[in-house]
């Protein structure tokens, strides 16, 4: 009995780990898609390298990796690959609870940052050929500007106007994309919150099977020795 349920103990754990590496997958090429279609450095100079498409293209190569390590590891019953895993996992854990909890104590730090950044980036595309990605977002929550369409001063783009076309000069939309992406962000936060703790059961739970399989594996003397 206790054989039978660690066998599909065994194997849940490489289905699960299975399926984690086909998302991880699908998310690092839509993060290599969003990379090459899109240009985040005209919204944010300053964090470029902290963009959408940068952390959709770390966190799938890290999900394919881990995902990978565990399902090898369960596969083979090797102990080493498995206390691998769950170190892995641990540290995980460790860096986003120590993130999450840096963004709530520096969350006005942090965002006069992204503030100063999106003037400067929205500076820099005054004029200039380089408007895309100010384009898209402005015409996606229907917003002009940071603060307002003034930030655009005599060159307000199209995208501030409904369906590209400007009455009279004046755009259509008078909110900034600042206070939009804030509104966004503020109700999307249950969303996000459900989404880290579904997350954290997850990486608890593999743990949980990758410490059961390298226990039974000690006592059983089958597998790779560390």
């Amino acid at each position: 009995m206790a054989q039978g349920c660690l066998k599909c103990l065994k194997y849940t754990m490489c289905v699960a780990n299975f399926l984690c590496f086909v998302c991880g997958v699908a998310v690092l090429g839509f993060g290599v898609y969003l990379m090459v279609k899109l240009n985040f450095a005209a919204l944010t100079p300053s964090l470029a390298s902290l963009n959408i498409p940068s952390m959709l293209l770390i966190s799938g190569i890290v999900i394919t990796c881990v995902s990978f390590l565990g399902f090898l590891g369960a596969l083979k019953e090797n102990r080493c690959l498995l206390m691998t895993f769950f170190l892995v996992i641990f540290i995980l854990m460790l860096v986003e609870l120590t993130a999450a909890c840096l963004m709530l104590i520096y969350e006005a730090e942090i965002g006069k940052l992204v503030t100063e950044d999106l003037k400067r980036g929205l500076k820099n595309a005054t004029g200039t050929d380089n408007m895309s990605d100010w384009n898209t977002v402005q015409l996606t929550f229907k917003c002009c500007g940071v603060h307002n369409a003034s930030d655009w001063g005599n060159h307000i783009p199209t995208s501030c106007c409904k369906e590209n076309e400007c009455t009279l000069g004046k755009p259509d939309y008078k909110e900034g994309c600042l206070i939009k992406l804030k509104g966004w962000f503020e109700e999307n936060f249950l969303t996000t919150g459900i989404a880290v703790i579904v997350l954290c059961i997850i990486e608890v739970l593999g743990m949980c099977f990758a410490m059961t399989l390298f226990c039974h594996i000690s006592r059983s003397g089958l597998g790779y020795k560390l």
